[in-house]
């Protein structure tokens, strides 16, 4: 990467996701700025060779690129935008690379921003789990011009090991928000199918190798229930509070289109029934949980040292 010898590379937002990422470019030699709102992962990232940043407008002056790993649209914007932030301080040609997942109305505004300043916009949403964030497995779906996904490919390889470049700025998101769709909605069916196995008596093992070798199959019960929830673990690597933003961004964009989502009104508020009941902070695997709870059946596991076949 040009950029790499004379610059080194911003990195905002250090939580579950983006300390492990930031990380990973540190072990693959990149040089690092970081900021974080939490002094405890700015400090580990340190020990590793990064440097700790003192705003994001030094960061800005500092970095060509600044990658943005945040909760929602708000804070991307707000280190984005305003006379404190990136477009304001950053030198012209260079990048912003949001790899938050966002409102992607958001997303257009905050290109339309950079253009002005004579700035590139990157979105490149991260797909898979926390636990391939920690061994440099992402996988990333990227909206950007060709000459701004050659910029920071390598970057994203040092992060992960699936790149896509979904087209132009905007189709990153979008279609991270598709694919997020399709995965919790698939917690919901999957949360109720367990629950079902469970009240029907059966045996859990054997209910899932049918599952698992059966058209049932889907990736979320491979693996992330399998390895999560059934297992009795539900530390977050992506909450239900997560998901339940992230669907309410789907919702809000297919409504925006005129694109009608029966199913998804429902998982949403299924969502909001465990939030409601303190599931939120758990991962959302935790829904299989909350599902039994609520129907009073015992919390479905599977026997220890079992593995899907």
């Amino acid at each position: 990467m040009s950029d790499t010898p004379s610059k080194p590379i911003g990195f905002i937002g250090l939580g579950r996701m983006g300390k492990p990422m930031a990380a990973n470019l540190i072990r693959k030699g990149f040089r690092l700025v970081v900021l974080d709102i939490n002094p405890a992962p700015v400090q580990e990232l340190v020990a590793l060779g990064a440097q700790a940043g003192e705003s994001v407008a030094q960061m800005a002056r500092q970095c060509a690129v600044v990658i943005t790993m945040l909760p929602t649209s708000v804070e991307v914007e707000q280190v984005a935008l305003g006379p404190d932030g990136i477009f304001a301080n950053a030198a012209k040609g260079s990048v912003l690379m949001d790899m938050s997942t966002i409102d992607p109305l958001a997303t257009d505004r905050l290109q339309a921003a950079a253009l002005q300043h004579g700035m590139s916009l990157v979105d490149a949403p991260v797909g898979r789990l926390a636990e391939h964030a920690d061994r440099g497995e992402c996988l990333f779906m990227v909206g950007a011009s060709d000459a701004d996904f050659a910029r920071v490919k390598p970057l994203l390889d040092a992060m992960g090991t699936t790149v896509y470049h979904c087209g132009a700025v905007g189709t990153g998101g979008r279609t991270k928000l598709v694919n997020n769709y399709v995965a919790i909605t698939l917690t919901q069916v999957n949360a109720e199918a367990i629950a079902l196995s469970q009240r029907f008596g059966l045996d859990l093992a054997k209910s899932l190798d049918v599952l698992l070798g059966t058209s049932a199959n889907n990736g979320q019960l491979r693996m992330n229930f399998a390895n999560k929830v059934l297992a009795g673990d539900t530390t977050p690597g992506f909450t239900i509070d997560l998901a339940h933003k992230d669907l309410g961004l789907i919702m809000g964009a297919a409504h925006a289109v005129k694109v009608p989502m029966p199913v998804g009104a429902a998982v949403f508020e299924s969502y909001s029934l465990a939030r409601a009941n303190d599931f939120g902070r758990i991962d959302f695997s935790g829904m299989a949980d909350a599902v039994c709870d609520r129907a009073r059946i015992e919390r479905a596991r599977v026997p220890k040292g079992w593995k899907p076949s």
